[in-house]
């Protein structure tokens, strides 16, 4: 069975997206990744790399009445939102696929999947895999952004994870915004409630993914000749490093690169074995394929108020791109 992926993300997020591809091409040579770019600048573009792994959809052939009518209703980051389950309803259904995992597009691969499906299939009673955020206690933020994280999500085509999947549309179109107070967070919070809700939900419990800025400093991280490995420090277990969120990572016009929000802590080891890994990777992609003007989400430079930011290296997880890849 090919592993079946699906993403969305517009021409802002092309080099990310391409990052995404590259890195799961190269840990799952048997993956295939559906993209449904979300404006024509992205879907003319994907469409012109003539990737080997890879369907492009374009907007106006995913979209359907249901997302039409409310699409005006929506910010662009609360539609994108709002698209997720479609996004997987729509390889099911279209494609007839057996399974298709939901990825978002700012995520790097550094080993095989295989070991998060080995465990999620072992287990008899499951049609949907999800992620927990893992936070660290020193930024948990449950009660706002929900137990589980929409980064990685698996789902089976059959009639249970179906009912999940369609529950779940229907509460995106219903709301798909953030707002603390009355408990949304955009498609990400109704998750909070699937494990006492249905009986076919699995919870990854393989630490090697679903590593992020706010769980990055429970781990240690080397490179051995293989694989990227990390080191849960609480119970001294090593995983392989299956996929990192790299969440919130911007890019500023004055060659300065923001890991993250300042919130989060990040280890010299992630920094050295994951960061750097993938800064590297995407200024390659944007070489090879001429990006260079859209690496992420860019920012002017006077926008850039946090003195003295001068300093190569600072905290607030703000560095200089050339001093951090050198």
């Amino acid at each position: 069975m090919t592993n079946c992926f699906v993403t969305l993300f517009d021409s802002g997020y092309l080099a990310k997206g391409l990052v995404l591809y590259t890195s799961l091409l190269k840990a799952c040579p048997d993956m295939h990744l559906y993209i449904i770019a979300f404006d024509e600048k992205s879907y003319d573009k994907l469409t012109s790399l003539n990737l080997t792994n890879a369907t492009i959809i374009s907007l106006k052939d995913f979209e359907d009445e249901e997302l039409l009518s409310i699409k005006d209703s929506r910010s662009r980051g609360e539609y994108c939102w709002t698209s997720t389950p479609k996004s997987i309803a729509y390889v099911l259904d279209k494609y007839n696929q057996e399974m298709c995992t939901y990825i978002d597009a700012d995520m790097m691969f550094f080993s095989d999947p295989a070991p998060l499906f080995d465990e999620f299939l072992s287990d008899a009673n499951a049609s949907v895999m999800i992620t927990e955020h893992r936070y660290s206690s020193y930024c948990d933020q449950s009660a706002a952004s929900g137990k589980y994280c929409v980064q990685f999500m698996t789902f089976k085509n059959n009639d249970k994870a179906r009912k999940v999947l369609n529950d779940w549309n229907k509460m995106c179109i219903d709301c798909c915004t953030i707002d603390k107070e009355k408990g949304f967070c955009g498609d990400q919070k109704y998750l909070d409630d699937w494990t006492s809700i249905y009986d076919c939900i699995h919870e990854l419990s393989y630490l090697g993914g679903g590593v992020a800025p706010w769980n990055v400093d429970q781990y240690y991280f080397y490179k051995n000749e293989v694989v990227t490995k990390l080191v849960h420090m609480e119970s001294g277990k090593e995983y392989d490093l299956v996929f990192f969120h790299f969440h919130d990572l911007s890019h500023f016009t004055n060659g300065y690169v923001a890991l993250t929000s300042s919130v989060y802590k990040i280890p010299i080891s992630a920094i050295n074995d994951i960061y750097k890994v993938y800064l590297t990777t995407m200024e390659d992609i944007c070489n090879q394929y001429g990006l260079n003007e859209e690496r992420s989400v860019w920012f002017h430079e006077k926008e850039f108020d946090r003195s003295p930011y001068l300093s190569p290296f600072m905290s607030k997880n703000i560095y200089r791109l050339d001093t951090l890849l050198n």
